[in-house]
Order: C-alpha cells, then structure tokens, then sequence
C-alpha cells in the first residue's frame, strides 16, 4: 500500500514537473535562448521546489513558485539585470528572488483565508499565516537560509548524479549509487549486486570524481 502511494506521488511530481517546465518554455517561446532557460529550470527547480516544500507551501504552490523564479531570473536577464558577483554569491542571489515569489505565494493564500474565512482571529490560522510570511520576509532570513544553503548541496550532487549517469555504465553506477549514495556497507554491495571489492572502490573512485568535476562545472558555469 505503502510502495503504491510513493509510486503514485512520483508520478504526479513528474506530470507536474512537466507541465510546469512546458509553460515555461511556451512563456518563453519568443526568445532566442530558451534552451538556456530550460537547462536553467532542469538545474535548479528541485533546489526552489523542495524549499518552497519545507516553507509550507503545497506542491502546486511550490511549482508556481518555482516557474515564477525561474521567469523573473530570465527577464532581469534579458533587461540586462544580470547576476553581479561583486555584490554577492550567485546561491545568495537566486535564494532572494525564490524568498519574494514564496512570499507573493503566501500572501496569496492569506488573501484567499480571508475572503473564505473573514471571522478569522489574529490568534487563529490566519495568524500563523502571518507569521509564517514574517519569518521569510526577515531581512536576517536565517532560517530559510539554512534550508536554502542545506538543499542547494543536496541539489548539486543530485544534478550532478543524473549528468555522469549517462556517462559510466549501469552497473558501475549502481555500485556507486548503493555505496556512496543509500550508504550501504561494501560487504553487503558485494553480496547483492554479485561485485568484487575492487569494483567497488573503482567505482566510488570513478564516479564520485565525476561527480565531484560536474559539480564544480555547474557551479563556474551557473547560467
């Protein structure tokens, strides 16, 4: 029951990633650089998703916000108001762009509390609402920080991951993927994927130094 319900939700989060990533480009379908912008939207949109998730924000919220970021990124492009380095890192810049379109998200949901619920007390749902939208509008914004700084990690190595997939075989990926990434004991990815344990180390090595190459090609790269 359990494996059916994880099944169903992978599905759904890949029709909405779809859908979301085809209106993007159908907002987007003038400019001459939308494969950019698509390249951008599959690189980051996990990283703004799984915030907006833990910001309390319901899955077809988090994926308005998600192609929110993403638009407004493209027009400051476009308008020449490009990321500027000097003033500050590129993950610190995108973080406050996805803090404001959180905070459009929330607002809209008081909006719509209220015109359902106007008996609504300050001390009632409203006002965690409220004090939800306060805490991302924080200008210390430690909290969603911390998230941010901790998921854009977990982002790289996953995008990363799915690059060098396609570039090592299946089964020396599965090694990695069952010892570096699940954490399983390299006795154990011996006995049930049927390997040595110099397959093992080889492919921790081999991998994981192409993973760590992707990274810090994403990372130079940005857009």
């Amino acid at each position: 029951m359990a494996g059916n319900r994880k099944s169903e939700d992978s599905a759904n989060l890949k029709n909405a990633y779809a859908r979301t990533r085809m209106s993007l480009i159908e907002r987007l379908q003038d400019w001459q650089d939308q494969r950019t912008w698509d390249e951008f939207y599959q690189t980051y949109w996990r990283l703004i998703y799984s915030v907006c998730l833990k910001s309390g924000l319901a899955s077809d919220e988090a994926f308005d916000v998600v192609q929110e970021t993403v638009l407004t990124v493209a027009k400051q492009w476009k308008k020449g108001q490009k990321y500027d380095p000097e003033k500050g890192s590129f993950k610190s810049w995108l973080l406050n762009i996805t803090r404001w379109r959180i905070g459009d998200q929330l607002r809209k949901k008081m909006r719509h509390a209220a015109v359902v619920s106007p008996g609504l007390s300050d001390d009632g749902e409203d006002g965690r609402r409220t004090a939800t939208i306060e805490r991302f509008e924080d200008p210390e914004g430690d909290k969603l920080e911390r998230l941010w700084n901790a998921e854009w990690i977990s982002n790289m190595s996953a995008v990363a991951l799915d690059k060098v997939k396609n570039r090592v075989s299946p089964k020396q990926y599965q090694i990695f993927h069952c010892y570096v990434v699940k954490g399983w004991e390299a006795r154990k990815v011996m006995r049930e994927l049927g390997v040595s344990m110099a397959q093992v180390y080889l492919a921790k090595h081999r991998v994981g130094s192409l993973v760590r190459k992707e990274i810090e090609a994403l990372q130079d790269k940005l857009l």
